[in-house]
């Protein structure tokens, strides 16, 4: 059964107050990785995210997925609920709650490789907060993204990005030149488009899933001399690859 921590920091800030929450899912015997998990949200509002709010529900079978086949062999998976719906100009809400939530993985797990995995707003906050030390590879569903998104934190890191050909609510081409802008800069960059997939990946979610928590796990496995499964099917996509993007 998961555990979960809450935020009793005070925030400054127009929002009322709301705290983050984490839901955290230890593996089986000790602790050798974390995957984080974020979910989107929308530019301005400060109200409170629910559980039932479909932003952090979307991002439910992908923790699920990482937890049963990274768990047994000591990947952590921990889901962030935001404290607020929207990012909020330059308050930036979600990077304030990730920073919080990547403090609290270094406290209860010092120097153990952690792995990011968002969608939209979440995949924004996800190459926001790349630069933690902690952090080694990152996976940006669909994220939103625009030509100021800045590519120093993703230095030395890899970082695979997915979103969809037909999505109408973050713009592929900006995921696009993002990636090659941070070609020379992360350890690696992979993008991936899928051919008539939208924002909310209910269209081909077999494959997001798979693309996805392949990526971590392989960035898991890699790091701890193992392969694990689940990552077979970026094992056939990324090896073809020449260049970006790569189309499925």
């Amino acid at each position: 059964m998961a555990r979960r921590k809450t935020d009793d920091r005070e925030h400054a800030g127009a929002g009322p107050a709301a705290r983050a929450e984490l839901s955290i899912a230890d593996p089986a015997g000790p602790t050798r990785g974390v995957a984080l998990v974020l979910h989107g949200g929308r530019a301005d509002g400060f109200q409170e995210v629910r559980s039932r709010h479909l932003s952090p529900a979307r991002m439910l079978p992908f923790a699920q997925a990482l937890r049963n086949e990274g768990g047994p062999h000591g990947l952590a998976v921990w889901t962030l609920r935001n404290r607020y719906r929207g990012w909020n100009g330059p308050d930036m809400s979600p990077v304030q709650d990730a920073r919080w939530a990547l403090s609290q993985i270094s406290r209860e797990h010092p120097g153990v490789p952690v792995y990011l995995l968002g969608h939209s707003m979440g995949g924004l906050t996800a190459l926001c907060v790349a630069d933690d030390p902690q952090v080694e590879a990152v996976v940006a569903l669909a994220p939103w993204l625009n030509a100021a998104t800045p590519v120093d934190p993703v230095a030395g890191r890899r970082v695979l990005i997915v979103h969809g050909s037909q999505d109408r609510w973050t713009n592929p081409k900006n995921s696009l030149a993002y990636a090659r802008r941070a070609e020379g800069v992360a350890a690696s960059v992979d993008y991936i488009s899928l051919t008539g997939a939208g924002h909310f990946m209910f269209h081909r979610v077999r494959l997001w899933n798979a693309l996805a928590n392949g990526f971590i796990l392989d960035a898991y496995g890699s790091r701890a001399g193992t392969e694990l499964p689940g990552t077979d099917t970026l094992r056939q996509v990324l090896p073809a690859a020449a260049g970006l993007p790569v189309v499925l």
